[in-house]
């Protein structure tokens, strides 16, 4: 297999989490996870790499593997003790039966408070060798998934996080900034104030922001039900570089809604599937690259990576499969 043009590998963002940095997450124990997930990345030749999000897990609110805690805590208009009234009303909102219990709730003008991503950032670029994705979740997944008791609805609460949170984006020199939205593939009908609102932290990307966009993942199953035609209009209007899309573990017959994005938005495909131990092989890989370049036209693909982070899968496979991942796109290439 050959193609003229070059497809960059890359991962989405998390890596499992070592026992001895759950144990003791100090400042040491974190830059030298990080190191192990930077080389291990480096190694296998990614073009763009990752610092593992070491630093966010939460061991109190797995679900979600600090996506939303690592955000929300640090910021102004925060509290963080809630009434067992306030609890039982977040365990009855539809679509968070996924979480027992909320990061906080608003209850005062949102700002940035002490969150300081630059520091973050910062240091997974001094410890690199290539090329860095730095990762940050989106505005509507931290809309949705805090209670509100401050603004008038949830569209106003994203807004409010995308404001504080662009100055502190603006600061960031990776090669890619990347905003994570796990929530919205179930809600598609949300789109509108989503795109309003990420495109506020988009816009404040001094290099090539990208949005990574999923159906979520836990215990090896998806949390959204959904389908990618019913969000294509929020992916067009993006001010994105690229997407970083789940695409391995969906159904073949909806790729080709992927022929509606317009050609200024880059295309990241996962062909890696993060919900499966089964590492696949760099034929499969090769094979999947094939026929997605097939369907959507030569050049038309920008990445090849994972569908989602690797958090829940072991460390032995989730080297592998990285090495897979490379080596296909190598295979495919004629490398």
């Amino acid at each position: 297999m050959s193609n003229a043009a070059t497809i960059l590998t890359t991962v989405v963002g998390s890596y499992p989490t070592p026992s001895w940095l759950s144990a003791n997450p100090s400042a040491d124990n974190i830059a030298k996870a990080t190191e192990q997930v930077l080389e291990v990345q480096q190694q296998a030749g990614l073009d763009l790499v990752c610092d593992g999000e070491m630093y966010r897990f939460d061991p109190n609110h797995p679900e979600t593997n600090g996506m939303i805690e690592y955000f929300i805590r640090p910021m102004e208009g925060i509290r963080m003790q809630l009434t067992d009234e306030e609890i039982k009303a977040f365990r009855a909102l539809p679509g968070m039966e996924f979480r027992r219990l909320p990061s906080g709730i608003v209850d005062g003008k949102l700002g940035a408070g002490s969150l300081d991503l630059k520091s973050a950032c910062d240091r997974v670029l001094g410890l690199a060798k290539a090329p860095v994705k730095f990762t940050l979740t989106g505005p509507h997944m931290l809309a949705k998934t805090i209670p509100n008791k401050y603004y008038k609805d949830k569209e106003a609460v994203a807004i409010a996080i995308a404001e504080a949170l662009a100055p502190e984006i603006a600061k960031l020199d990776a090669e890619v900034v990347q905003l994570d939205e796990a929530n919205l593939t179930g809600h598609p009908g949300e789109w509108r104030w989503a795109l309003e609102a990420i495109n506020i932290m988009l816009d404040a990307v001094k290099n090539k922001p990208a949005v990574h966009l999923c159906f979520g993942n836990y215990g090896g199953k998806r949390v959204q039900q959904g389908h990618w035609a019913n969000l294509i209009d929020y992916l067009n209007g993006l001010h994105a570089d690229h997407l970083v899309l789940e695409t391995k573990r969906r159904p073949a017959d909806e790729f080709e809604v992927f022929k509606e994005l317009r050609p200024e938005i880059g295309l990241g495909l996962g062909v890696v599937d993060i919900k499966s131990n089964v590492v696949e092989s760099a034929e499969e890989i090769a094979r999947d690259l094939e026929h997605k370049e097939k369907v959507l036209g030569s050049g038309r693909i920008k990445y090849i990576h994972p569908d989602c982070g690797f958090w829940m899968l072991d460390k032995v496979t989730t080297d592998a499969k990285i090495r897979a991942l490379v080596a296909g796109r190598n295979l495919y290439e004629g490398r």
